[in-house]
């Protein structure tokens, strides 16, 4: 068996309904550093906001960069929240939140 590529594992990590409601979880928690908390805020005004560091026009390119931007915040917030407190409020499947700790770098089994 062969180990995922980072493609597969964002796109198991990065569905928009888990991600969404692990933010919400982590966000409400005062259990979370408040850096964490505020860093998914930003990620969320970002992704919303119209201005892009690439346009989204260009192929490929232009949604690249808020993939890019996705993952450090994840990695960010995953390892200032700990890796109990994400596995808590994880809503996803087993397999997403092995691929969400491959994307934060982190070890897959404690």
């Amino acid at each position: 068996m062969t180990a995922p590529t980072a493609a597969t594992c964002v796109r198991r990590c990065v569905s928009c309904p888990t991600l969404l409601r692990l933010f919400r979880r982590l966000v409400g928690d005062r259990a979370v550093p408040r850096a964490a908390r505020v860093r998914i805020w930003l990620l969320l005004a970002y992704l919303a906001c119209p201005i892009d560091l690439v346009p989204d026009v260009i192929p490929v390119i232009g949604f690249a960069d808020d993939v890019v931007v996705v993952a450090m915040v994840l990695r960010s917030v995953v390892r200032r929240a700990g890796r109990e407190v994400v596995t808590e409020r994880w809503p996803g499947t087993p397999e997403g939140l092995t691929a969400l700790w491959r994307v934060a770098g982190l070890p897959t089994s404690p």
